[in-house]
């Protein structure tokens, strides 16, 4: 009598199995056939998020090819309110907000190159050097403060009347007496009172109101800065740090809106503009000179009880020129959101009222700010500044008291860097 047995599946499951091969070979001729018709995409005008998504990858591809005068253009062309940053602003501890729209981190003190011990080397000052570029500064420090005898100016243009000129002559007077030691400044091209204007996308809100109202937008900024003067070079100047190295700095994260700031949104043109064309040779930045007007002066601002932010709004003026010039730099170089900088911007700035100097350096390491390219950028700006230093205490019966010439020496090295 036949008894029930069970069968062990272990042999149909085996590896030198015909069922098992027969699967693996079907498997791997699946793999290679090619689709007989093309991928459905989206349609461009339909209002679904992948016909918006492919709408702006197709408008992103064809920037890739584009020349560097037309990607300016177009980037631009769409006008839209945008956040206007004004770098010499009334607004309280606007340096923090700044650095959130700017993605930059400050550090306190100059890069090693000036402090450290590379400054004895690469940028020393010889003695006679600073004897000739004290006898200019004395000259013309004498010459706004004690020889001209200047009345008293209307209100809030006692800056035009005596530290715009001096200002304005010892940058060309540096400038000449340390074209023989760096060679660039005899190739360079000295901007006075020029325009420079930067645009860009950072964050997004949530429209309030209107037939858009719901919809989640990009927002815009606009930098529009006048410094007194700047100093373009046809070479770049070297990097402080490396993009990669760690730095103990930190970006500041403002969830508010800029509207508490406040900023006020406006609509005009968007422009991109380093103070010349982009035929210009000179086309990357060394130094830029900033006069502090009237209204932010320390003694007015000491008066309103604004004593607190007098180094505050310096450090603002410095993190928003800087980084619209730098920018600019960049963008004339054919880099921008989408196609990320692939070496470091350097630029320089030197603030001052005629008698306080502050001196600051920015290194532009991203352009990916929007919205869309920020997801996966780890890198920030940096940002280096020191405090307000005095040049000299007062000029009485034509001479000069309380001269501070390690601040002449400093000045000296930021006009000496040169690139590599």
């Amino acid at each position: 009598m036949a008894t029930c047995t069970r069968l062990t599946l272990c042999h149909f499951l085996s590896v030198t199995s015909v069922r098992h091969n027969c699967n693996r070979n079907v498997q791997a001729k699946a793999s290679t056939v090619k689709g007989l018709y093309p991928p459905i995409l989206p349609s461009p005008t339909a209002k679904s998020t992948s016909a918006k998504r492919r709408v702006v990858d197709e408008f992103f591809g064809q920037l890739r090819s584009c020349s560097v005068k037309e990607k300016i253009r177009m980037l631009t062309r769409v006008q839209r309110k945008k956040y206007v940053i004004y770098p010499q602003t009334f607004s309280l501890n606007a340096d923090r907000w700044y650095q959130h729209y700017t993605k930059t981190a400050y550090i306190s003190g100059l890069p090693e190159k000036y402090v450290g011990a590379e400054a004895d080397t690469a940028l020393a000052v010889d003695e006679s050097l600073v004897s000739q570029a004290k006898s200019i500064v004395f000259s013309y420090l004498l010459q706004e403060h004690w020889y001209l005898q200047k009345t008293r100016s209307f209100v809030h243009k006692q800056q035009e009347l005596s530290a715009s000129p001096f200002l304005r002559n010892i940058v060309y007077g540096l400038r000449n007496l340390l074209a023989k030691e760096n060679h660039v400044l005899s190739l360079s091209s000295l901007d006075y009172d020029p325009q420079v204007n930067y645009y860009w996308l950072r964050g997004e809100r949530t429209i309030p109101r209107g037939h858009r109202s719901g919809l989640i937008e990009p927002m815009r900024f606009q930098i529009d800065d006048r410094p007194h003067s700047q100093i373009r070079i046809p070479q770049q100047l070297p990097e402080f740090v490396l993009p990669e190295a760690e730095i103990c700095g930190e970006v500041p994260v403002i969830p508010l809106a800029p509207d508490l700031l406040p900023l006020f949104r406006r609509q005009y043109d968007n422009n991109i503009f380093i103070g010349t064309k982009l035929e210009d040779p000179c086309c990357y930045g060394h130094t830029q000179f900033h006069i502090v007007p009237d209204r932010f002066c320390r003694d007015n601002m000491n008066k309103r009880g604004l004593s607190d932010q007098v180094e505050v709004s310096l450090r603002a003026n410095a993190i928003a020129s800087l980084f619209a010039w730098t920018g600019a730099q960049a963008m004339y170089q054919g880099f921008w959101a989408e196609e990320d900088v692939s070496r470091p911007f350097v630029s320089q700035a030197v603030i001052t009222d005629g008698q306080f100097f502050s001196f600051f350096c920015y290194q532009l390491n991203t352009l990916a700010l929007s919205p869309r390219a920020d997801g996966q950028n780890g890198r920030i700006n940096l940002c280096w500044g020191t405090e307000s230093m005095r040049l000299y205490e007062r000029v009485t019966d034509g001479d000069v008291l309380g001269w501070n010439e390690a601040l002449l020496r400093l000045l000296l090295q930021f006009l000496l860097n040169k690139p590599q």
